[in-house]
């Protein structure tokens, strides 16, 4: 058996592959995002309200197509889903490139959200990983997808001030089509066995996972995060030409602030889980996430006061985006995770789609402070739910080597399904170790014996 306290070859790479997956992934998200509030009115047919629409609308479609992905990914693997998103994304790039009405952005924006893939990714590298490392890895992911936001707040400026908005789109499809290549090229291929679950019918897959009071308090964290990060950069751009700063130079604030933030957030969320305080960590961090907006709306044009509540904004955001699906992945039913996580992540986009929607109302209506007032309060009331929140012990997981003969293989582990302690079973494609998921009181001289008869 692989020491538990060490992540295997295959959990490295898992990690890696996934991590650059999800960062040319993110970059085509992020790219638009510090810009498109401020290109958006130079479309024919723009207002404020549909300017907001463009933001968000790729979270409706994102919101709507999460869970049936992640249920078919349960079912026919998670590679093929992936690829297939992948390819829509391209699409709706291709068609917001070309678009010169506003509402030709808002349908290439809605068909960029189609690829939704999200749920899809998280489920593959928590196949991929163990319990014990699944916070390290989320942190892995997590600090890739700040690294894309980092990158994409620096370079989607850039580059739009030369090429303006369609050739940030032109470069979303480029990554996406990298993307492919790296899902097939380096990401590791696992299919899994769930032993002692009850087969169940999608329906009841569904209801189970919106029945646990745990995973929903996850999934209304997650849609008031994602609501608050998008609704934030309808403002936050125009806040910062507002004092002055041309949007070209935007990156001379987000590149520093975002890199203190790495330095704040991967400490912070290692010492935690190590002390066995996710819980207070994630109040905490949601109280910040509040009063960082407070101290937006109550800047009064001081772009010191700001700058530090912005600051503090990203090192919560990060902090929570790496948290959430790791907690979600510890607290899911054996066999649901696929379909659980395509929940959260639909409660995920669509937060995203009522954030970009409901700030571009608010901003036309109440100005910037009407935003961040609207967004302390959604702070607010995810502190009230996360209250309650509950965080299990992880499981044992345990990294088993059975070699790479496929008779042995298969006698192997038939007996474990068949063993009440085994929880799940992940075989990766070519690799001579599977992980199990093992009840918490479990046998292991029993285990010793299965695994060597």
């Amino acid at each position: 058996m692989t020491h538990p306290d060490r992540m295997t070859g295959v959990e490295k790479r898992a990690v890696f592959s996934l991590s650059l997956l999800y960062i040319f992934r993110m970059l085509g998200l992020f790219l638009v995002l510090p810009v498109l509030a401020v290109y958006a009115p130079q479309y024919e047919g723009s207002t404020g309200a549909l300017v907001g629409l463009a933001v968000g609308i790729y979270g409706l479609s994102q919101a709507c197509l999460q869970i049936p992905l992640g249920l078919l990914s349960d079912r026919i693997g998670r590679k093929p889903v992936i690829f297939a998103g992948l390819l829509l994304f391209v699409a709706g790039s291709l068609m917001a490139a070309s678009a010169d009405t506003i509402w030709g952005l808002i349908a290439g924006r809605f068909l960029q959200g189609a690829g939704a893939i999200a749920s899809t990714l998280t489920a593959l590298l928590a196949d991929l990983t163990r319990e014990q490392h699944r916070s390290k890895a989320m942190a892995g992911i997590g600090a890739s997808i700040g690294l894309s936001f980092a990158v994409a707040l620096v370079l989607g400026p850039i580059i739009s001030s030369h090429t303006g908005l369609a050739g940030l789109f032109w470069l979303t499809a480029a990554l996406a089509v990298i993307g492919m290549v790296l899902l097939w090229s380096t990401v590791p291929t696992a299919s899994r066995l769930t032993t002692n679950a009850e087969v169940r019918s999608v329906p009841e897959m569904i209801r189970r996972c919106l029945g646990d009071a745990d995973l929903m308090r996850l999934n209304v964290g997650v849609f008031a995060l994602h609501l608050m990060i998008t609704a934030q950069f309808v403002a936050v751009p125009t806040y910062l030409e507002t004092m002055g700063l041309d949007i070209s130079r935007h990156w001379q604030i987000y590149l520093p602030m975002l890199f203190l933030a790495f330095l704040i957030m991967v400490p912070a969320m290692v010492m935690a889980e190590r002390r066995g305080r996710v819980k207070a960590m994630i109040l905490v961090a949601v109280s910040l996430l509040g009063l960082s907006a407070l101290g937006m709306a109550l800047s009064a044009g001081s772009l010191v006061l700001f700058l530090l509540a912005l600051l503090v904004f990203f090192v919560v955001f990060n902090l929570l985006e790496a948290n959430l699906p790791s907690l979600l992945s510890r607290t899911v039913y054996p066999g649901g995770r696929g379909t659980a996580m395509g929940i959260f992540s639909s409660f995920q986009f669509f937060g995203a789609f009522v954030g970009g929607s409901v700030g571009g109302i608010l901003m036309a209506r109440w100005g910037l402070s009407g935003v961040f007032l609207f967004c302390a309060g959604v702070g607010l009331v995810w502190l009230l739910v996360a209250l309650k929140q509950r965080v299990p012990a992880p499981a044992p997981n345990l990294a088993v080597e059975i070699g790479r003969d496929e008779q042995r293989r298969k006698s192997v582990l038939e007996r474990l399904r068949e063993w009440p302690d085994v929880l799940d079973i992940t075989v990766i494609a070519g690799e001579p170790v599977i992980y199990i998921k093992v009840a918490s009181d479990f046998d292991r001289r029993r285990l010793d014996e299965l695994i060597s008869a």
